[in-house]
């Protein structure tokens, strides 16, 4: 039976109460970073989100049906959205305009999975609907670099 982290299951800003930072030292442990990534290939995502969390300082939600990717986004508020382009019913880019239309999602940096571009064209530096991309197949290091490129800054403890 899998146990369910209390991060993982209570959203940001819930009424429920975290655990503060443990202080190690003179630094302190920083709340983990929140993904959600949005594609309907479960076998991409699962495996995005098992190497993020490896890496350390990622939380990753994965949600499978572009119909509930913006209340997913809403429930869980994430600090970067990784948003495949083409799914069925809804495309990445119309879940990016519900996103950015939404005021209190709107700050969050989405990052568009393609696999309707290539690696050169993803490294050169264009933006689609003014989001940053990488191409599929994925590779984590590219993918860890352009999350922390995207991510605000950590607040300050």
């Amino acid at each position: 039976m899998k146990r369910v982290m209390e991060a993982e299951f209570f959203p940001r800003n819930s009424d429920h109460e975290l655990s503060p930072p443990v202080l190690i030292g003179d630094s302190a442990v920083r709340e983990k970073r929140r993904i959600l990534i949005i594609d309907n290939d479960r076998d991409s995502t699962r495996l995005v989100k098992i190497l993020l969390e490896r890496a350390g300082g990622y939380l990753v939600l994965e949600e499978n049906d572009a119909t509930k990717a913006h209340q997913s986004a809403r429930n869980f508020r994430p600090d970067l959205i990784l948003l495949d382009i083409v799914m069925p019913v809804t495309d990445g880019g119309e879940i990016a305009a519900q996103i950015q239309a939404d005021s209190e999602l709107q700050r969050t940096p989405v990052i568009f999975l393609t696999a309707l571009v290539t690696k050169a064209e993803a490294k050169a530096g264009l933006h689609i609907q003014g989001h940053s991309f990488i191409a599929k197949p994925v590779s984590i290091p590219d993918l860890i670099k352009e999350i922390e490129e995207n991510l605000p800054a950590h607040a300050e403890l």
